[in-house]
């Protein structure tokens, strides 16, 4: 039978200082001494998350590990909580789930391994099983304790090595709570391990935005995935024949995303989660496609400065205003925009909304087109723009069936309607800014999580991660260039209230 080769991280980042990984290769023999034989991956995870340095402190003070659910990142870490109770005399050892079964389950499993290890289990005092106390205690007196995350669980310990699994669910008050449990320690560890995250996973994120900036020196981090189609893809070979991606129903990419596909996980296994699941879960859930939240790399487009320079309380879209609307790759959510000119020439652009309040920037799509037709009959304005390479283009002959003039830029227009909404925003030495906003917190959130992607030899807006959701800044660029398009000296009865 032929030997699989061992897939590697699709994001690795190792600290600079290794000089010796020893330590790790001694925790992976320790662990099939007591029956837990490693995978080539799992093995190449501990060796490289317990190498030193030259001062013999460890050169990751963090380790992050993102894989798929069921390949065996749980056996990673029964592995180093052995190895620290074992070989490196860790006094506390700290293992923290989200879930109160996930905790228990890997307590289960690790006090399992040494109980069927005769020269590890002479050296246990006890191994509490109560609830909340669940642990083992060795007759020197080291401990590994098992705990569910809490806002404050945690406090009170200094621990040697914090293992916080389910890392796709960790807050910012969590890691508040747990964190200062390693200050008082030497030689400290911090593990976080998961599968892959979503807009909820902050912690998770921010430490997989470190890593691929690359410049964190103690930081060890490993994520198995595949790169996944964007909404810049085109949408007729999106996911399945891209020429720059992997195709979601591949075997190559199950593989790449799943280190133990052939070993405890089959195709046939996967294959059936593809066609039990829609394509959204079995990419995050298989395929470690992440959706996490837009970070402190935000405002890559335009200053915060510049943007909230912008902000106005006092003027509205009431001439030549044309509505807009746009719908995000996913087709998760849609807005729907008012752009047009002020009753002194200035441009002004605001989501709209009805007369309870409620903002055009809502979840799914079905919304859409009832909300276009009422908002066109109460205020008959010069069009709706669109972007008819996007999602909103299905739209498109439902309103000229209503005979409401939609209006649609070509590739081109649209990258030079990105860079006038830019130079109207921003200013700079040959031009000055005309555009203004209301401060609606929807569409600032998609300016911070906005960027730029080459387009027609120019530039079109772009997203910073799946997490983002750039469809306002999108509604109000083509609002620009439709008001510009179509732009009538004629005033409307247009009033702040969309309703």
């Amino acid at each position: 039978m032929a030997t699989l080769e061992m897939v590697r991280p699709r994001i690795l980042c190792r600290p600079a200082s290794y000089i010796d990984v020893g330590i790790g290769r001694d925790a992976v023999q320790l662990a099939e001494f007591a029956g837990l034989k490693l995978f080539d991956w799992e093995a190449y995870i501990l060796e490289q998350s317990l190498g030193i340095r030259d001062d013999n402190k460890w050169a990751a003070f963090e380790i992050g590990l993102i894989v798929s659910r069921q390949n065996g990142k749980g056996s990673i870490l029964e592995a180093r909580e052995l190895a620290g109770l074992f070989l490196l005399g860790e006094r506390l050892i700290i293992h923290s789930a989200h879930q109160f079964d996930t905790s228990i389950e890997a307590f289960m499993r690790v006090s399992q391994l040494i109980k069927d290890t005769p020269d590890l289990n002479d050296q246990v005092a006890r191994m509490p099983n109560s609830h909340g106390s669940e642990g083992v205690e060795l007759k020197n007196g080291q401990r590994l304790k098992f705990r569910t995350r809490t806002k404050g669980g945690g406090r009170g310990f200094t621990a040697d090595c914090l293992i916080l699994d389910e890392g796709m669910y960790l807050g910012s008050a969590m890691v508040s709570a747990l964190m200062p449990t390693l200050s008082a320690r030497p030689n400290s560890q911090i593990w976080v391990t998961a599968s892959a995250g979503d807009k909820e996973s902050t912690q998770l994120g921010l430490m997989r935005r470190r890593a691929i900036k690359g410049d964190d020196p103690s930081l060890f981090f490993a994520e198995y995935s595949i790169e996944g189609c964007t909404d810049f893809c085109d949408p007729d070979v999106r996911d399945f024949k891209c020429p720059e991606h992997l195709a979601v129903n591949s075997p190559e990419a199950w593989r790449l995303a799943n280190p133990s596909m052939g070993i405890t996980i089959t195709e046939e296994a996967i294959a059936r989660e593809y066609r039990a699941m829609d394509l959204a879960s079995f990419k995050q859930e298989r395929l470690g496609i992440g959706d996490y939240p837009t970070g402190n790399d935000a405002w890559n487009l335009i200053s915060k400065n510049a943007w909230f320079a912008r902000t106005t309380t006092t003027m509205a879209p009431r001439t030549g205003v044309v509505f807009v609307v746009d719908v995000n790759p996913e087709r998760s959510y849609a807005c729907i925009m008012a752009v047009g000119g002020d009753d002194d020439g200035q441009i002004v652009g605001e989501i709209t909304s009805d007369r309870s309040g409620e903002l055009d920037y809502r979840p799914g799509t079905n919304w859409v087109m009832p909300r276009l037709l009422e908002l066109h009959r109460r205020h008959r304005p010069n069009g709706i723009v669109m972007d008819l390479a996007g999602n909103a283009a299905e739209f498109k002959p439902k309103l000229e069936n209503a005979k409401i003039k939609v209006i649609a830029p070509t590739t081109r227009e649209y990258a030079q309607a990105c860079g006038k909404m830019y130079t109207s925003i921003v200013p700079g030495r040959n031009n000055k800014p005309n555009v203004w906003h209301r401060d609606q917190e929807d569409l600032t959130n998609a300016v911070r999580g906005a960027g730029k992607r080459n387009l027609a030899g120019l530039w079109a807006l772009t997203r910073q991660n799946a997490a983002t959701d750039i469809s306002p800044i999108v509604c109000l660029t083509l609002g620009i260039w439709g008001h510009e398009k179509l732009i009538l000296e004629k005033k409307s009865s247009l009033d702040v209230a969309w309703g």
